[in-house]
């Protein structure tokens, strides 16, 4: 520290002001930053809904996906990353799983080949009549768990755009 305060040309003063702004700073994002509540939130919602689709070789991040798929018809990489707010690589790590498991494939569109549009399989439409109980029993015990008003609230927020207010 007195190496840091020489090189900086600090006084003992000065750096023990600073040091105590840097922890009223960490104490309030501690307490009030909506960013880690909400990450701390979809973490417990994601366990409730993996816990019960596990048994079908499905995570709900996938789920999520192979819903939009089936709704969506054709639909390319791009758009469903655009849709639901996915980096590339994500999208692209689900993707190749639900491929492999036979729950979507791509189609040939006659263009140029990058991107080829990926569509729900009669196997991935299967399997998501398959996981109606289970995913009613998940959205059951999440709603438990956030109370009738938090519910609502998140059905509120998800139902408005989703773009980035400015600065």
């Amino acid at each position: 520290m007195y190496l840091h305060m020489q090189h900086y040309g600090m006084t003992t003063t000065e750096t023990n002001k600073r040091m105590s702004q840097s922890n009223c700073t960490v104490d309030q994002i501690a307490c009030e930053c909506l960013l880690m509540r909400v990450r701390k939130l979809d973490r417990v919602l994601t366990g409730i809904y993996d816990a019960e689709l596990r048994p079908f070789g499905l995570k709900a991040t996938q789920t999520n996906l192979l819903v939009l798929v089936a709704k969506a018809g054709p639909i390319r990489r791009i758009e469903i990353g655009k849709r639901l707010r996915l980096d590339p690589s994500t999208l692209t790590r689900n993707l190749r799983i639900m491929l492999a498991n036979g729950w979507i494939k791509e189609i040939e569109n006659g263009e140029d080949g990058r991107g080829l549009p990926v569509q729900i399989t009669t196997q991935g439409r299967d399997l998501l009549n398959q996981i109606g109980p289970a995913w009613r029993k998940a959205q059951t015990r999440t709603e438990k768990f956030l109370g009738e008003d938090g519910a609502t609230l998140l059905r509120k927020l998800a139902a408005n755009r989703m773009d980035v207010p400015s600065a």
